[in-house]
């Protein structure tokens, strides 16, 4: 979806104006985000001879960038780089980032950058008070607009905007009860042993898992961290144990209907979208929660042996799905459907009798299993075994879909783990995995390697009969 305007001086006759841009004929395009400014220039509205380019540089990712299992990201990079090349002047600058800060939204700060480009015949004046006469919030709409017109008088038309280097964020002190603290320094003391490169990584990783359940899941976890470390070598960096130390915190961090209540009910969350929603203290916020539990989020809650007992029965998930498996709509904001969640999002200490906890922890044990094992001929086998565990992701059909795709890798895997090249195949399936939902280029890789698995087992049999 896009607008169009065109103007022109009053005269003798009135004017004819299009209802469409014609490629080649548009002075001014204004986009609220990287990639519409790079689909304006595929379009052929960003000329050369005469286009000046209005363009936030954020990001607002598109579905098709969001649904690609692994990082689907389109390089904006390049992006930057065509448009530099298609306008005829270029003013780029985080304009969401401006309008944030001022509490209003993105177009008063590019209503700014427009009128700081000079590309209409208009003083600053005539802008200032169309933002006035539009009349709530005048005031920060202001605020973001002179950040607008100031960031186009600073940015070159010749020169991309300054790169900023990413910086990992800082860790925030832990707080609580003195003697939780005294148990918390005990982990710590704890990464000592653990090897220096895979260190900061294991120190993240046991925070992710305390804050997910408690003290004694943090232990389990320096376990792991633990085990793998001690089959690895500073020959290959220690590669081994980093990626345990991140794997395994992202497997015993699963994505349960505990963790999604409690992340629904957090101060913190609330916080976030009062402010990405720009109300006021003394304005009242309506969230409205989507849910969607399908019997195995049902079964999951179950005890262990209760839930697996009914996940064995066809006929009575079906049962459960009939009567569970409906769009909910839980208003959060109110007191029962708050309460709700939160009593649920307090279950932690119920966690690890679920039935979902006990299939986790024994497909915990099970892969890294697998992947120490590999370690012992083959250490780069191991490492992209331990890799494959990033496409188990997310809660819901996007947990199965992800949980499917892992299983296949797995075996694929197994399949080549005996041969010298087992790691390049490993890596080209998870890949695989990653480039498509649909799992079409996956399908492919594992046909592949099924020709000549084949082959090497007709090959052994014949060799036997010859013998």
């Amino acid at each position: 979806t896009f607008y169009y305007l065109e103007m022109a001086p009053r005269g003798e006759r009135d004017p004819v104006f299009a209802l469409m841009p014609s490629a080649g004929d548009v002075d001014i395009v204004i986009a609220a985000e990287l990639m519409e400014a790079g689909r304006a220039v595929m379009r052929g509205f960003v000329t050369p001879d005469r286009t000046t380019m209005i363009a936030s540089t954020h990001r607002a990712l598109a579905v098709s960038e969001k649904i690609a299992p692994g990082d689907g990201r389109a390089d904006s990079s390049e992006v930057m780089a065509s448009i530099m090349v298609a306008s005829r002047r270029l003013i780029a600058a985080d304009m969401e980032a401006i309008a944030a800060d001022s509490g209003t939204v993105i177009s008063a700060s590019l209503f700014g950058a427009l009128a700081g480009s000079g590309a209409l015949p208009f003083p600053r004046e005539a802008f200032e008070s169309a933002v006035l006469a539009s009349g709530r919030r005048a005031e920060a709409s202001l605020s973001a607009f002179a950040s607008g017109f100031q960031a186009a008088g600073e940015v070159a038309a010749a020169r991309s905007p300054k790169s900023v280097e990413s910086k990992r964020s800082a860790l925030p002190t832990p707080k609580g009860k003195a003697s939780l603290l005294a148990k918390w320094r005990e982990l710590e003391l704890r990464l000592s042993g653990i090897p220096e490169p895979a260190r900061d990584i294991a120190l993240r990783g046991l925070r992710k898992v305390v804050e997910f359940q408690d003290l004694r899941y943090g232990e389990e976890y320096l376990d792991k961290v633990a085990l793998a470390a001690g089959s690895d070598s500073e020959d290959f960096n220690f590669e081994l144990t980093r990626e345990t130390a991140k794997h395994v915190a992202n497997a015993m961090a699963y994505d349960d209907v505990i963790r999604v209540a409690d992340l629904k009910t957090s101060r913190a969350r609330f916080a976030r979208i009062r402010e990405e929603s720009g109300a006021e203290d003394d304005e009242i916020l309506r969230v409205t929660e989507f849910m969607h539990p399908r019997a195995e989020e049902i079964c999951a809650m179950l005890p262990a042996k209760i839930g697996r007992f009914v996940e064995q029965r066809a006929g009575l998930m079906r049962t459960i799905d009939r009567l569970f498996n409906r769009s909910r709509r839980l208003r959060s904001d109110t007191f029962l459907a708050f309460a709700q969640l939160y009593v649920v999002g307090g279950l932690k200490w119920y966690r690890r009798f679920t039935f979902r906890h006990s299939v986790e922890s024994d497909h915990l044990e099970n892969w890294l299993a697998a992947a120490l094992n590999y370690a012992k001929s083959d250490y780069w086998l191991a490492v992209e075994t331990l890799r494959a565990r990033r496409l188990i992701k997310g809660y819901s059909d996007t947990h199965s879909r992800g949980h499917s795709k892992f299983d296949k890798i797995m075996e694929g895997i197994e399949m080549v783990s005996l041969r010298e090249d087992a790691a390049k195949w490993a890596r080209l399936l998870r890949e695989a995995a990653l480039k498509d939902s649909a799992g079409g280029e996956l399908e492919g890789v594992l046909a592949t390697i099924g020709t000549f698995a084949s082959g090497a087992e007709k090959g052994s049999a014949g060799s036997i009969a010859g013998k």
